[in-house]
């Protein structure tokens, strides 16, 4: 089963980013992790299509060992660069840009940094780099706050799918703002990517469930005890809060109602 397949009840919609369908809602990247053989075993537990690398921070020699890109089969793997650790406009472009040269796609993952403790994005910076990169030909996925505003405006600026965060980069708090984001995914039009914050299966299983299209993650699988089963509970509990979105939750309610009907019982 696929991670667009319901177990019954007929089938979910694709899943599309700028008319490429892919075949799972999860993405992952390739930081932190103990050693490239961990980092290789636990792409495959998660089954993730997409994987981002982080330009500035790796080494972009394919035939080096010791770096991450001669590692992904680039025949598996669909490669998205990201521009993780730039603080303005000017050097997320020149790293998108740098990264296509290299010899990656012209999809990129543009982050803006605005603040270095908190790593949270500088939106006006990033509506200009995805200005810029939107004209120069990328697909850009935008890494941006839970603000409807601007996911909004990043969607008129040309971003193909909005990546707000579900709390702080590398935090593992899980989804602090689950009415933004469902918010972000009824006005928007393009895809909605969570990125950023969750930590453990549950959190995914969560996010999953106010209806967004997909998950990225790097530190929840690099900095478990054990990245590879993590990577496959990540795996399972994107697919189950998919399908628990599609099924329809029961409403809340402040009463006890019971299970079974009260009409026709045995005396």
């Amino acid at each position: 089963m696929t991670e667009s397949t319901l177990i019954a009840g007929g089938t979910d919609t694709p899943f599309v980013i700028a008319g490429r369908t892919l075949r799972s809602r999860l993405m992952v990247g390739t930081g932190k992790y103990r050693s490239p053989d961990e980092m290789v075993r636990a792409l495959d537990a998660s089954g993730a299509e997409v994987v981002t690398v982080a330009v500035r921070r790796v080494d972009l020699n394919r035939s080096s060992d010791d770096g991450v890109l001669p590692h992904l089969d680039p025949t598996r793997y669909f490669l998205l660069s990201n521009t993780a650790g730039c603080y303005n406009a000017a050097d997320a472009v020149r790293y998108a840009r740098l990264a296509r040269a290299a010899g990656f796609n012209e999809w990129v993952k543009l982050e803006v940094i605005g603040d270095q403790d908190t790593l949270l994005p500088d939106t006006a910076a990033l509506l200009e780099a995805t200005r810029t990169l939107v004209s120069d030909g990328f697909v850009v996925l935008a890494y941006t706050n839970d603000d409807l505003i601007t996911a909004l405006r990043l969607e008129d600026a040309g971003a193909a799918a909005v990546m707000p965060l579900a709390s702080p980069i590398g935090s593992g708090l899980g989804l602090l703002n689950p009415y933004s984001i469902r918010t972000i995914k009824h006005r928007l039009s393009v895809p909605v990517i969570v990125d950023a914050g969750v930590g453990t299966a549950s959190d995914a299983c969560i996010t999953m469930e106010q209806g967004v299209d997909g998950i990225l993650m790097n530190t929840a699988l690099a900095a478990a005890d054990d990245p590879v089963r993590m990577a496959h509970a990540m795996r399972l509990a994107v697919d189950a809060g998919r399908q628990a979105h599609l099924a329809g939750r029961m409403p809340r309610r402040e009463v006890a109602v019971p299970s079974s009907p009260s009409l026709g019982m045995l005396e």
